[in-house]
C-alpha cells in the first residue's frame, strides 16, 4: 500500500487506469455546494467514512490523473450548469484530498487557470491534510475567484474511523491563520458522531481551534450502507440504525454542541459559513428557512435578508424548463420553491441561480430538522 510519503518522492501523477468506474471518469458533477471538479482520483488517507466507498474507489490509494488541468477547466466552463460569477465550484472533494503531494500542484494550477478567465465564482477547497505557507502564497495571488479553504477536523482518535491524526488539520488551521488574508478559512467540524466526538472535550477543542478561522461549520455523519459495511469489517459497532439519504446529526447532539461551543460564529450549513466569511448573502438561500438562522450573527441575518427575494413566476418557469422539469408542477411556497420528479442536479442549479431554496415534494425538509436525516429527531 502506498503512503503519503511515497507520493512525496514522486514527480508526477499516474494516468488513471482505463477501467476506472464511469462515475469517476465524469470529472464534473453537480453537488449541493456547487459544481464539483474531480480530475484527480485516489487517496491514501483511508478515512473510514469517505464517500469513495460509494464510487468503488476506496482501494485506490495513489492519486491518478483522469484528464489534464486544461481539459478539466474546459469541461467545467462548458458544463450546462456553469454560470460565470454565480455557480459555486468545489475542487477534488470527491475522490482525493487537494493538498496531498502532487495533487496540490494540479489544484493550484486549476485555480490559476480559472482565475485567468476573471471568474468571480466561489471556490471551495476542502482538506484534512498539510497546508503550507507556500500553498497559501499561491492562493493569495489569485485576483478574482473567491476561495475558501475548509479544513476538516473531527477530533476522532479511533484509527479505525480516521487514521489521520487531527493534529495535522490543527496545524493547517494555524498556518492559514498566519498567512491567509484574501483566502477565507473555515473550521469544518465533521463528521460529528453521537458518542464518539461530541464530548465536552471535543467541543472545547473545536472552540479553541475556531480562533484560527473566519467561521465554524458543523455537520454529522454521511451514513450509507457501504460506509457501515466498512466500519463493520473494521470491527466497529453500528453508530446508527438507519442509512438515510441525508446526514445524521441527532437533536440532542446538536443542542449539546450549541450549549457548550464558544468562539467564531458557528453555522449549520456550509454555504452559510462561507457567506459569512466573505461578507455576502448565502448563495443557497437558507434564509428562507428561518429556523436555520437562529444561531447566525445578527449582521449576517441582515445581509441575507436584504437580498432574499421571492422569485418571479416567469424567471422560475424559465429555469425549470431549462433543466427539463414541468413548469406546471412547481409551487412558490414560503421561503422555498417546491418541484416534482427532480434530481439533485436540477434542484441545485435552480437554487444557485435564484439564491432561493428548492425542494422536491417527495423529499421535504421537515421543521426544526435543518435538512437532516430523521434518526435522532423523533
Amino acid at each position: 500500500m502506498e503512503s503519503v510519503s511515497d507520493l512525496e518522492r514522486g514527480k508526477h501523477l499516474r494516468k488513471a487506469p482505463k477501467d476506472l468506474p464511469a462515475s469517476l471518469r465524469n470529472v464534473v458533477e453537480y453537488r449541493k455546494s456547487g459544481l464539483s471538479l474531480n480530475h484527480v482520483v485516489g487517496c491514501p488517507l483511508d478515512c473510514g467514512y469517505c464517500v469513495r466507498h460509494m464510487f468503488d474507489n476506496f482501494e485506490m490509494k495513489r492519486p491518478h490523473l483522469v484528464v489534464d488541468d486544461e481539459q478539466a477547466v474546459a469541461a467545467l466552463i462548458a458544463h450546462w450548469a456553469f454560470v460565470p460569477h454565480v455557480t459555486p465550484v468545489q475542487i477534488f472533494n470527491r475522490a482525493t484530498d487537494p493538498f496531498l503531494p502532487l495533487v496540490k500542484q494540479h489544484m493550484l494550477h486549476t485555480l490559476e487557470l480559472l482565475d485567468g478567465h476573471e471568474f468571480r465564482n466561489h471556490v471551495l477547497v476542502i482538506t484534512r491534510w498539510k497546508v503550507t505557507p507556500e500553498d497559501i502564497e499561491r492562493l493569495e495571488r489569485l485576483q478574482h475567484l473567491k476561495v475558501t479553504v475548509l479544513v476538516t477536523w473531527s477530533g476522532i482518535a479511533d484509527p479505525r474511523l480516521e487514521p489521520v491524526d487531527s493534529a495535522i488539520a490543527e496545524r493547517s488551521l494555524e498556518v492559514l491563520s498566519d498567512y491567509a488574508s484574501r483566502t477565507k478559512r473555515i473550521l469544518y467540524w465533521r463528521p460529528i458522531i453521537a458518542g464518539v466526538n461530541d464530548t465536552d472535550e471535543c467541543i472545547a477543542r473545536a472552540s479553541a481551534l475556531s480562533g484560527f478561522v473566519d467561521a465554524t461549520v458543523f455537520t454529522g455523519l454521511f451514513h450509507r450502507e457501504e460506509i457501515r459495511a466498512h466500519f463493520r469489517s473494521a470491527g466497529v459497532e453500528d453508530f446508527y440504525h438507519d442509512v438515510p439519504r441525508r446526514k445524521i446529526l441527532p437533536r440532542e447532539v446538536e443542542q449539546h454542541i450549541l450549549r457548550r461551543y464558544f468562539g467564531a460564529p458557528i453555522f449549520r450549513k456550509t454555504s452559510c459559513g462561507i457567506a459569512y466569511a466573505h461578507g455576502e448573502a448565502d448563495y443557497n438561500g437558507h434564509y428562507g428557512i428561518r429556523e436555520i438562522c437562529d444561531i447566525c450573527p445578527p449582521d449576517q441575518i441582515r445581509i441575507c435578508a436584504a437580498v432574499h427575494r421571492r422569485p418571479s413566476p416567469d424567471r422560475l418557469s424559465s429555469l425549470v424548463q431549462m433543466v427539463g422539469l414541468d413548469p406546471g408542477r412547481i409551487e412558490i411556497a414560503e421561503g422555498k420553491v417546491i418541484v416534482e420528479n427532480s434530481t439533485e442536479q436540477q434542484r441545485y442549479f435552480i437554487q444557485h441561480s435564484l439564491g432561493f431554496q428548492v425542494h422536491d415534494r417527495t423529499q421535504p425538509h421537515l421543521p426544526e430538522r435543518h435538512g437532516r436525516a430523521e434518526e435522532g429527531w423523533n
